[in-house]
């Protein structure tokens, strides 16, 4: 069993367990996030240099303002968010700190918030907070905190295929995990899935990008983030939780390993029969 079979049964365990218990009529919800939640690769796309954000001080302008010559790490979470956003962003230092490219001369940044409540002095915190995690504070002109109207965040999510939704009930977000790669001229060359980015694909998506070549599509392990608050009995899924995923692909190692042995020994009692007959 390859890795990425053992994460894909990983996940889909996790999908079981979320949902297991929950009154059939009930079920509704993970189907619809199912449905409407994902991140598709549109390789080539442009992405709507247009539209307008706010930046960290408050000042509105044009996403072509992010856009200086070099290649754009692109990502899309919410700031408040009580999931995974934060592992988003934790993964993304982690690679920075790895990738043997320096921000600002080799490639920017630019993290939009899908929430249309969040402020800029909220942006400019978790920029600091990002900025002291990196060890890099003069990156600050290119690491790009943003917030915007929801018609603009619309636009962009579609042009780039985020798809999320919004839930009343929880007042969180179902939406995928990942990052995006852009050309200098604002097209989208490269996906990376998850939240955990290696240097070397992330050097090797920027270096492409750097010559306006547009990658190949990768295989994706969709990762949601979207809670479940037993307290209250609404429910959404989480179909990413390091811990659980860390059990059950533990589990699967162990079934296989006992499945594995408990051939062997079918074999070598079939063998012992047919030497004695």
């Amino acid at each position: 069993m390859t890795m990425n079979t053992l994460v894909r049964a990983a996940c889909a365990a996790l999908v079981l367990l979320e949902i297991t218990g929950i009154p059939a009529g009930a079920q509704q919800a993970p189907n619809r996030i199912f449905t409407e939640v994902g991140l598709d690769q549109k390789l080539g796309t442009w992405v709507p240099l247009d539209v307008t954000f706010r930046d960290e001080e408050g000042q509105s302008l044009p996403l072509s303002t992010y856009m200086k010559g070099k290649p754009v790490v692109l990502t899309l979470v919410y700031y408040e968010c009580p999931m995974i956003c934060t592992e988003v962003l934790n993964g993304m230092v982690k690679s920075f700190k790895n990738l043997h490219l320096t921000m600002g001369k080799d490639y920017d940044v630019v993290t939009v918030s899908i929430n249309p409540k969040e402020q800029p002095a909220l942006a400019s915190a978790k920029k600091l907070k990002y900025l002291q995690a990196l060890g890099h504070p003069e990156a600050g002109g290119s690491w790009h905190f943003l917030t915007g109207d929801e018609a603009q965040i619309t636009r962009l999510a579609a042009a780039v295929g985020f798809r999320y939704v919004y839930d009343q009930a929880t007042q969180q977000y179902a939406h995928p995990t990942g990052i995006m790669v852009l050309t200098p001229q604002g097209q989208l060359a490269r996906y990376l899935y998850g939240v955990e980015y290696p240097p070397k694909d992330l050097k090797f998506a920027l270096v492409e990008a750097s010559h306006n070549t547009i990658g190949s599509a990768v295989d994706q392990v969709l990762l949601l983030c979207y809670k479940y608050d037993p307290m209250t009995g609404k429910y959404g899924l989480v179909v990413m939780n390091l811990l659980r995923l860390g059990g059950v692909l533990t589990v699967l190692a162990l079934g296989g390993t006992v499945a594995f042995f408990l051939a062997r020994e079918r074999r070598s009692r079939r063998r012992k029969e047919a030497v004695a007959h």
